[in-house]
């Protein structure tokens, strides 16, 4: 369910934001067009948002300039302290995860997520997602930015272009998390009655913005 990867976040939390404004060069394209992923997410969120993966809320100060109301969920304590840090009491974080959590006591509108969902299998990805459409409105959202790629050949020959550039962290992070295609998060998320569009930002990352119908 993703805390398998808890120990990476714990040591890369105090280095994580330099790495998303792109001073790491083996994560540079990654992180491309950083800002305006997390932007488009905010701009395409309504109502009340229930945020998995705070990390260090630079998604959420997108939320909160956007006037939503968050609800925050970071499983890594280093993560929410650096998160509470940048955010003061402006948000409630609660430790949690993608498929384990507690809900707010108002109603959710939107679901949001970047950079995380990959630490789910896809069969928690499915689980993950059938959840959501329990307590989802008609006309809620999921609303998710990650890495994905539009078929098995795409994320293998990624994998071989990471080696051949000496980009090794980033071909074992690769082959290490559960990435997946576009394919089968559209048909997991059609399963669940969501209409889908899926937006290209970088070599890496999409947004997936989900209705539920």
């Amino acid at each position: 369910m993703g805390r398998e990867f808890l120990d990476i976040f714990e040591d890369w939390a105090d280095k994580y934001d330099t790495s998303v404004t792109g001073h790491d060069e083996e994560y540079k394209e990654v992180f491309a067009r950083y800002e305006d992923i997390l932007q488009k997410v905010a701009d395409l969120s309504v109502g009340n948002v229930l945020e998995f993966g705070v990390g260090t809320g630079n998604l959420t100060t997108k939320l909160l300039g956007n006037r939503l109301e968050v609800f925050g969920v970071e499983p890594s304590k280093p993560m929410r302290d650096l998160a509470v840090e940048k955010l003061g009491d402006s948000v409630s974080i609660s430790d949690g995860d993608f498929l384990n959590f507690d809900l707010p006591s108002t109603s959710v509108h939107t679901i949001v997520s970047t950079y995380a969902f990959h630490h789910l299998t896809d069969a928690e990805k499915d689980e993950a997602v059938r959840n959501y459409g329990n307590f989802l409105p008609v006309g809620g959202k999921i609303v998710f930015a990650d890495t994905m790629f539009e078929d098995k050949k795409a994320y293998t020959d990624t994998i071989q272009q990471s080696k051949e550039k000496g980009y090794h962290n980033l071909a074992e992070d690769l082959q290490r998390e559960y990435y997946t295609t576009i394919g089968v998060l559209r048909s997991i998320l059609e399963k669940y009655d969501f209409d889908v569009e899926f937006t290209r930002f970088n070599h890496f990352v999409w947004v997936m913005n989900a209705t539920k119908k």
